[in-house]
């Protein structure tokens, strides 16, 4: 079973890593972060802020009255002392008073001013009323030095708080901090390592692509023995590219390769480089390149790099230099070798070859292209042996059988089957996986899952006849694929389905064969069509796989003699071919296309026809049972099943 692959350790790190050395300690530097100048302007800032803040508020809540108010204090005998700087006046009483124009207010201490204008013998009235005039104030202000320490609080707080705020920040990943992510300082990504005791991905982990393996050996080899190859003057390959459909397992060979090679091993998604902001997915690469080659020699793998990957000059961005594009230049820049990535190989991965860039496929960068494909009967058997180490099987479990039926099926698919197998064992209460669940498992991926639908009897009885239809054709047409299953049990989206797989894997097809395979599919509308006399909607499906067989069949095969031996429609033209091919070839392939399935339903009628007893009994049976496997099938229908092994 493959090994989990160790997570991320920052957000903004797109790759991870296994088998890298931890790197040396180092003394972290004392500096700011975000530069001491920032800091100090923005301290300088705060201070002069809070000043005028203090000064604001530095006067206090003590009222300015009025001087009529004043003097009549003085007169009611209420004013206790007072202090007088020229015409301006403080004073404090000695009793409280409401503020004038401020209700619920009161005061005791105040300031007012005498107009110059006035005459009134202050000084007598003072000593009348024992007023006593101080030689200090009475309202005294702060002085410089207290204003000062409040004003550095606010300034201390600060510091405090964006020191606190950068730290968390680069801790989680943030680009540097809240000052370096704005200055451009970044910290060195730290190398992600399997826990301790976690054994590597190996080739032993890998089965069922024996011939790939192969290929890459001399990677291995080149990784575990360099000096030998440099003696013969042999060069390290630049780059292999791992092309195939999904889930053939090309991550897993990227990982058994580094573990095989005992070398460190970065992996990253080509997506994950890819950001709003331009020039983001260049730095990212520099940085993974720069960190592969300081454990070299490493593998660095890139998975789906078809996202960054396609080829360029389709005039998007402006100029065509928009984020993806610099992302690709700066791959193909490290690759080249110019920036000194010698010892470093990179292993891609992708579905889509034929869109990559030439410059990316060229011999220098990637200097091998390896295919991967679905595994063999051989293959598909030992892929079930290693997803089955961890699971119990019982003793009627027969991985050959298993892989015999599952034609086409990538490892992925059987790993999924493997473990929907155990699903249902557990949910049975059972102690050990079985051949029975491995069957359910299987029937489950690929017809889908049963759906709890009650039909109505006459649809149910169309269902029975529909099915019947595609079994005894696929029974009585010579080549064509063996029927396992037949079902009217609804599955899916399906009200029934007819299981045919191929005895033996099939790498190419005849055109007898792929004729069978359209009357196959015509065979559930065609037996509606002589029992009934109608047609229903439930041959949606099959009517799309024959549009699909028939259009290769005369447009990318040359199985006509009227479009000849071309390729009218190559590759994924058959989505918008209106612009791969002249108006008057399209009107060729449709009118070739109708011609084979209107001769390949005839055909599919007057069996049907001719077997008419054959297929009243399948669909008596499927009605009865719901479900016929591929002995009973045969039996009831009356032909002899020929096997024919690989």
């Amino acid at each position: 079973m493959a090994n989990p692959v160790p997570p991320r350790d920052r957000t903004d790190q797109p790759w991870r890593s296994e088998g890298a050395p931890p790197p040396p300690p180092s003394k972290p530097k004392k500096k700011m972060p975000g530069g001491w100048g920032g800091l100090i302007l923005t301290a300088l800032i705060v201070y002069l802020i809070a000043n005028l803040a203090l000064s604001f508020f530095n006067k206090g809540n003590e009222p300015t009255i009025s001087y009529t108010e004043f003097s009549k204090q003085v007169a009611d005998d209420n004013v206790t002392k007072i202090y007088s700087k020229g015409d301006a006046i403080q004073g404090q009483l000695k009793k409280e008073q409401p503020t004038p124009g401020r209700g619920g207010h009161n005061y005791t201490k105040f300031t007012t001013q005498r107009p110059s204008f006035a005459d009134d013998s202050l000084w007598v009235n003072l000593e009348k009323h024992h007023v006593v005039v101080t030689a200090e104030p009475v309202v005294r202000e702060r002085s410089f030095l207290a204003n000062l320490l409040i004003s550095l609080a606010p300034m201390v707080l600060l510091v405090v708080l964006w020191i606190f705020i950068a730290r968390r920040m680069q801790q989680g990943g943030m680009g540097g901090g809240f000052g370096g992510g704005m200055l451009g300082r970044k910290q060195p990504p730290k190398p992600v390592e399997l826990h301790p005791g976690t054994k590597r991905t190996t080739f032993a982990d890998v089965a069922g692509i024996d011939e790939v393996a192969g290929e890459v050996d001399d990677v291995v080899d080149f990784l575990k023995n360099p000096d030998a190859y440099r003696e013969m003057g042999a060069k390290m390959p630049r780059g292999v590219l791992l092309s195939g459909p999904p889930g053939t397992g090309k991550t897993l060979l990227a990982r058994a390769v580094a573990g095989e090679a005992g070398v460190p091993f970065f992996s990253a998604s080509a997506s994950e480089f890819i950001e709003m902001i331009v020039g983001v997915g260049a730095s990212r690469v520099r940085e993974l390149f720069a960190e592969a080659r300081k454990v070299a020699p490493s593998i660095i793998f890139i998975d789906e790099i078809d996202t960054i990957g396609r080829a360029r000059g389709g005039g998007s961005g402006m100029g065509g230099h928009d984020e993806r594009e610099q992302t690709l230049n700066q791959i193909l820049t490290e690759m080249d070798g110019f920036s000194g990535s010698e010892g470093v190989i990179v292993i891609a991965a992708t579905n889509r070859a034929d869109v990559l860039d030439p410059a990316l496929t060229r011999p220098g960068r990637f200097d091998r292209v390896v295919t991967v494909s679905p595994p063999d009967r051989g293959g598909r058997e030992a892929i079930l042996k290693i997803h089955t180490r961890q699971i119990p099987l019982a003793d009627d479990v027969d991985l050959t059988q298993v892989a015999r039926t599952t034609p086409g099926m990538t490892g992925a698919d059987l790993a999924n089957l493997t473990n929907e197998a155990a699903l249902l064992a557990v949910k049975r209460q059972q102690r050990s996986v079985t051949q029975s669940d491995l069957s359910r498992a299987l029937e489950k991926v690929q017809l889908g899952a049963e759906r709890p639908l009650v039909m109505p009897d006459e649809e149910r009885r169309r269902t029975a006849y529909h099915e019947s239809g595609h079994a005894l054709l696929g029974m009585l047409q010579p080549g064509a694929d063996p029927v396992r299953k037949i079902t009217i049990v609804p599955r899916g989206r399906a009200l029934g389905v007819t299981l045919s797989t191929p005895e033996v894997d099939r790498y190419a097809y005849t055109e007898e064969y792929l004729r069978g395979r359209i009357i196959g599919a015509l065979g559930g509308m065609a037996a509606e069509h002589v029992v009934y006399g109608v047609v229903t909607t439930g041959a949606e499906n099959d009517l799309e796989q024959v549009t699909n067989i028939a259009r290769g069949m005369v447009a990318r095969w040359g199985m006509s003699d009227r479009i000849g031996r071309l390729s009218a429609l190559p590759g994924d033209a058959q989505q918008a071919y209106g612009l791969s091919a002249a108006p008057h070839t399209l009107d060729s392939i449709d009118h070739e296309m109708r011609r084979i399935v209107d001769e390949c339903y005839e055909e599919a009628c007057t069996k049907l026809r001719d077997h008419r007893g054959q297929l009243d009994a399948l669909a008596a049976a499927l009605l009865e049972n719901e479900t016929l496997d591929e002995a009973e099938a045969y039996r009831v229908a009356g032909v002899t099943r020929l096997t024919k092994e690989q």
